[in-house]
């Protein structure tokens, strides 16, 4: 498989970069964590520019980064309330929850995406609450930059106890 991926990153280039990059973004499941070493590895073989590796991967995911940060401000706040008031059950949240999840995330917006961007599958999903409850596009774009590359181990760890903490959510759920 890391084979067929170099090959096509050595065919495609920097768009191929750049394109995967943005669907890592958009479908969690593809890996930056297998592509940029590939493509890491053919700036290594002399094939690619480093440069040209970093330039399209950055690309790729901020450009993917930017898709979600503007379905959440599609959605926005108030779309969300009203869904959040139809069907809570399932996204374990009240109106009142968005409310306060509003109140905290102006608070502390620069820090949720900087550390969010630091955890897989959240690191795609932090750019909609950014969008939802109006983080500015500069603001975003600079706590989404400070971000590294690559993860350290524990975040798997993170994204366990977020599913468990959902799935228990769910169970337990009663409106009020």
């Amino acid at each position: 498989m890391f084979d067929r991926l170099i090959e096509f990153l050595n065919e495609a280039g920097y768009l191929g970069i750049a394109a995967l990059m943005f669907l890592e973004n958009v479908f969690p499941p593809i890996p930056s964590e297998i592509i940029m070493p590939a493509a890491g590895f053919g700036a290594g073989q002399g094939r690619l520019s480093l440069f040209g590796v970093i330039v399209a991967g950055t690309s790729g995911s901020v450009a993917g980064a930017l898709f979600w940060y503007y379905v959440g401000k599609w959605i926005d706040a108030d779309r969300l309330r009203r869904w959040a008031a139809r069907h809570g059950r399932w996204l374990t949240l009240a109106p009142r929850d968005i409310d306060r999840v509003d109140r905290w995330f102006d608070r502390h917006s620069g820090k949720a995406v900087l550390l969010g961007r630091l955890v897989p599958a959240l690191r795609t999903l932090i750019s909609v609450p950014a969008g939802v409850f109006g983080m500015s596009l500069p603001r975003f774009r600079c706590s989404r930059r400070l971000a590294p590359l690559y993860l350290n181990p524990i975040t798997n760890i993170i994204v366990g106890l977020v599913v468990a903490a959902y799935l228990y959510r769910v169970a337990t759920w009663r409106a009020t």
